[in-house]
């Protein structure tokens, strides 16, 4: 009797582990046109061993960024969204999906729009990441939250393409962050009061922001914390407008900057 009511608790044992695995069963699925969020997609799937699968268009985006960017403003007037594939992978299988996507007009790009209004993700865990110019998680999120109300959002992960090589340390601590990986992750401290820029701090804002044609700024206050990579600042600007827009209303931004010794100021983020 001994060993029959051993044999039983281990089998419930094992069954108990396999529901446990099957639980946490994850899926990285992303859509990406230029392979930067390809990049960041790879990196978290082969972090979690987990299985992975792409998002495409049956006609591509393959134009350069101003044919992408014309057709996506011709979709839009004309009220279109772009036919996908049909996925590889039955989602029924997975209840935690990494979603990754470039961020297009402040939102995931339009082939991820269209799988998003033709899946129902109810009930699921959505782990958002994205690849972006200037920012757009935030934005991205938020319409996620609205297209499917049922699913779990959790924070996402996001990243400048001009700062791809920052991926494998920040999807590691990403990862940590979620609980999706073991490690200890010390918190970073809160963002103090934010405070009028000084000279110096306007010269680290300049550099970081100089040059990138889609943000024309100007720092107002700022505050600044230790990183785990170096000092952040996170700076609230006033937006001007851009040449060849000069009817642009200004604006409040945030810009976040990481400035690492040795290295020139960089911008991480910016939330409109």
């Amino acid at each position: 009797m001994k060993k029959l009511m051993t044999i039983a608790l281990a089998a419930t044992m094992l069954a108990a582990c396999g529901q446990k695995k099957d639980a946490q069963k994850v899926l990285v699925l992303y859509y990406s046109q230029t392979s930067n969020t390809k990049m960041v997609a790879e990196e978290i799937a082969n972090r979690l061993s987990a299985d992975i699968a792409t998002i495409e268009a049956v006609v591509p985006y393959d134009g350069d960024f101003h044919a992408t960017i014309e057709r996506c403003m011709k979709e839009r007037e004309m009220e279109v969204l772009p036919d996908i594939q049909p996925l590889t992978v039955d989602l029924a299988k997975y209840n935690v999906i990494f979603l990754g996507y470039p961020v297009w007009f402040g939102t995931y790009a339009p082939p991820v729009i269209t799988f998003l209004t033709q899946t129902d993700l109810s009930g699921k865990t959505i782990v958002p990441f994205c690849t972006f110019g200037s920012g757009g998680l935030e934005s991205s999120m938020n319409d996620l939250a609205k297209v499917q109300p049922n699913a779990d959002i959790r924070p996402g992960y996001g990243v400048r393409a001009a700062r791809l090589q920052a991926v494998p340390q920040e999807v590691e601590r990403f990862l940590i962050a979620g609980g999706f990986l073991e490690g200890e992750l010390k918190p970073l401290a809160e963002f103090p009061e934010q405070h009028p820029v000084s000279e110096e701090e306007t010269v680290i804002f300049d550099a970081a922001v100089n040059g990138y044609p889609m943000l024309h700024a100007k720092a107002v206050t700022v505050a600044l914390r230790a990183g785990y990579d170096g000092t952040e600042y996170l700076f609230v600007a006033e937006d001007l407008p851009r040449e060849g827009a000069p009817k642009m209303p200004k604006h409040e931004v945030q810009v976040y900057v990481l400035v690492v010794d040795g290295q020139a100021p960089v911008f991480t983020k910016v939330i409109r």
